[in-house]
């Protein structure tokens, strides 16, 4: 079995690099050795993998078939080998995460900037844009995102609670204009919306009650790209901000915004660390994936 490894290990070197010169160099392995083990497994499958010529190395169709079945695995298994190398490291390194300001000021920053203090050579970068970043193209390790936001081909781990989404204003606002019972009062309403990318759409407002499902454009003199700012305009009474209740619920509490419209506003999924299963997960970043995994008994 290890003999059979071993040359399905050599035949992926020699198709990927085209030579069997190259790779004996990359195996560390002479020539010789090289050509045997290919010609080994060849026999053994009882069909030739490769084309050879003075000049050329190349794979044929049988052989194009076996390198794109070898790579996933053996891919995994050198990614296995590497964390298991890294567990007796202590944990060091850049690791990058993209997310919005909410996550990181309610969930993130709390676990990570306890960290850094525990592990001083780990780096934390955090990109807050609200634009949802392009994790691969960007070079992210991984990025916070609410749970309908996550693409399935990704690996997607829950770090916070169920949450609410939360429609507030000041409780003279409400008295100027009074308080809307249904999401269509809203239309009598100044609200204030987001839209958090310049090419994106203006984020609709959602509602839920009893299995009735609204989705409502609202009338709006601000659109903002940010929620904190958002909330700010909320605050000096400029209208109705729709936002995550972690965000206002220090205002809700000390009176300075009043919530409506709460029967309307279930809880639902909250944020996940979500990252690609293909990339080498390095010893920091998974300390980074332990400490923010979410537990129900977890306090946030």
């Amino acid at each position: 079995m290890r003999e059979e490894l071993n040359d399905l290990l050599v035949f992926m070197a020699v198709a990927e690099e085209k030579s069997f010169t190259r790779a004996a160099t990359r195996l560390n392995l002479s020539q010789s050795a090289i050509s045997y083990a290919v010609r080994r497994l060849e026999t053994a499958i009882g069909i030739k993998l490769l084309n050879r010529t003075s000049r050329k190395v190349s794979t044929t169709d049988a052989g194009e078939k076996l390198l794109a079945s070898l790579k996933p695995g053996f891919g995994m298994i050198q990614s296995r080998i590497e964390e298991l190398r890294q567990l007796g490291d202590t944990p060091r390194g850049l690791v990058r995460i993209a997310a919005n300001k909410p996550a990181v000021r309610t969930i993130l920053w709390p676990v990570l900037s306890q960290i850094v203090r525990d592990y001083p050579e780990i780096q934390i970068e955090l990109n807050l844009e609200s634009r949802l970043t392009d994790l691969a193209e960007d070079r992210f390790d991984a990025g916070v995102r609410l749970r309908e936001f996550v693409s399935p081909d990704m690996i997607a781990i829950q770090i916070g609670p169920p949450i609410r989404l939360a429609a507030v204003a000041t409780p003279e606002y409400f008295r100027k204009h009074g308080v809307p019972k249904h999401p269509s009062d809203l239309d009598q309403h100044a609200c204030l919306v987001i839209r958090f990318h310049a090419h994106g759409t203006i984020y609709d407002w959602e509602f839920e009650k009893d299995g009735e499902e609204i989705v409502k454009k609202v009338p709006s003199q601000f659109i903002f790209s940010e929620s904190d700012i958002c909330i700010e305009a909320a605050k000096a009474g400029h209208g109705i901000a729709f936002v995550t209740e972690p965000e206002v619920i220090t205002d809700i509490e000390n009176g300075s915004l009043q919530r409506v419209l709460a029967d309307w506003c279930p809880p639902f999924d909250g944020y996940y660390l979500c990252y690609s299963g293909r990339r080498n997960i390095s010893s920091a970043f998974r300390l980074v994936i332990d400490r923010l995994k979410y537990h129900k008994d977890k306090t946030l």
